[in-house]
């Protein structure tokens, strides 16, 4: 005969998940929302993604962003466009495929991407400041073997 009690706890601890889960994704938007606009006055979120995947990763094809953001092409083409055009990235030809481009940030777009993460970094240091380093650690991992749907490496 299965637990029932035992299924009730697992439902709940899920439930207290997912709604952790809503609220973390809720303050994630406002974040990429704030950050999207100190970046540039009007610049969406969606736009800012895709920016920072650039910056991160760069120089990266539009085809990885689309694939790694699970884009359409055709709005990771304007995005580009966009973010070519305020003079935050440049594309340059792709040696290994002629038919393709090369994305990086300027200069320019890495200390405005800088400048508008700081108060988010700020947050989130003031948010941990009582966490003990070796938590801290042990969430990101978690956090990391979750995003990529594997099991947390055991802990000693």
């Amino acid at each position: 005969m299965p637990d029932t009690r035992a299924h009730e706890d697992r439902a709940a601890i899920l439930h207290d998940l997912e709604t952790a889960f809503s609220d973390l994704f809720a303050r994630t938007r406002a974040l990429f929302r704030d950050t999207a606009e100190r970046v540039h006055p009007g610049m969406l979120p969606g736009t800012y993604r895709v920016f920072s995947v650039i910056v991160r990763h760069g120089p990266v094809t539009a085809s990885a962003i689309t694939e790694a953001l699970v884009l359409d092409k055709a709005q990771v083409s304007r995005t580009v466009r966009e973010l070519v055009d305020l003079g935050l990235i440049h594309r340059a030809p792709d040696p290994a495929d002629g038919r393709s481009s090369l994305l990086s940030a300027t200069d320019a777009g890495r200390r405005r991407l800088d400048e508008a993460v700081l108060p988010m970094k700020s947050d989130l240091e003031g948010g941990l400041s009582r966490w003990p380093d070796e938590q801290i650690r042990e969430f990101t991992e978690m956090l990391i073997a979750f995003t990529e749907r594997r099991s947390p490496e055991p802990r000693d």
